[in-house]
């Protein structure tokens, strides 16, 4: 039986209007703009304008209705089939997050008799997007984060049973950073360890749900090229909804 709170019906959405909300006001403006614009224009210009604004709004209503979809219907935070692919129940896990954690307590629900370890890799030099800041100033996860940095954490070799990188690793936008991470993920992994990764994929089911946005995501391709030079192995790879992808990896020998 969960003790945890259960997540309200617009909890997601709400979330993601939060953290964006000067995009999404923008989008707004741009829109009222527009249809102020439109009885004064040529007809050629209200084509262009069209060509701009309706494309606009399909996306700002497409990424609000996927996001309300995978945060909200679909059943993403219940890890419990998750656990329930890796070889073996965890004595030791780490979670890493970037300021904002809706996952750890859920973790330490599932793991009751681990130990537990939290860790924020925020880096302020390379983590600039306002909606980062907007995401850790509304953090309120009950569970204590130690600070850390993305390419050297503080912890023994060999050390972790399973570790986590739940929508974390993106938000570090060069390939090398990835690597150096997963390196040092992989670094603190017991021998037989798994890290779970999930994340949005830049294809095309988040295109279309998230327009330009999806260029914020990265590859199946570039996150197995990440793995592979970080010296971790895909053991599974599962997807959750068409539009977040799970990998489960262990460090290779």
């Amino acid at each position: 039986m969960s003790v945890l709170p259960a997540r309200t019906r617009f909890q997601g959405v709400l979330q993601i209007l939060q953290f964006n909300r000067h995009k999404y006001l923008a989008g707004l403006a741009g829109t009222m703009a527009a249809t102020l614009a439109w009885p004064l224009l040529p007809t050629l210009d209200r084509r262009a304008l069209l060509l701009g604004t309706v494309p606009a709004l399909f996306w700002m209503a497409s990424s609000l209705l996927v996001s309300h979809y995978v945060y909200d219907i679909f059943p993403l935070y219940d890890f419990r089939h998750i656990a329930r692919l890796l070889a073996r129940r965890p004595d030791r896990w780490i979670n890493l997050h970037c300021g904002w954690d809706e996952t750890s307590e859920r973790l330490a629900e599932i793991f009751p008799r681990s130990s537990g370890q939290v860790v924020d890799i925020f880096d302020a030099q390379c983590m600039t997007e306002n909606s980062i800041r907007q995401a850790r100033e509304a953090n309120r996860s009950k569970i204590p984060a130690i600070p850390a940095r993305f390419d050297g954490l503080p912890f023994n070799a060999d050390f972790f049973d399973a570790a986590f990188s739940i929508f974390a690793a993106h938000e570090l936008r060069h390939h090398a950073q990835r690597v150096r991470l997963l390196r040092e993920i992989a670094r603190i992994l017991a021998p037989g360890g798994e890290l779970v990764v999930m994340e949005h994929s830049r294809d095309w089911p988040n295109f279309l749900a998230f327009g330009p946005g999806f260029l914020h995501f990265f590859s199946r391709r570039d996150w197995r090229r990440a793995f592979s030079q970080a010296g971790l192995i895909v053991r599974t790879e599962l997807a959750m909804t068409p539009f977040v992808h799970v990998y489960i990896l262990r460090r290779g020998l």
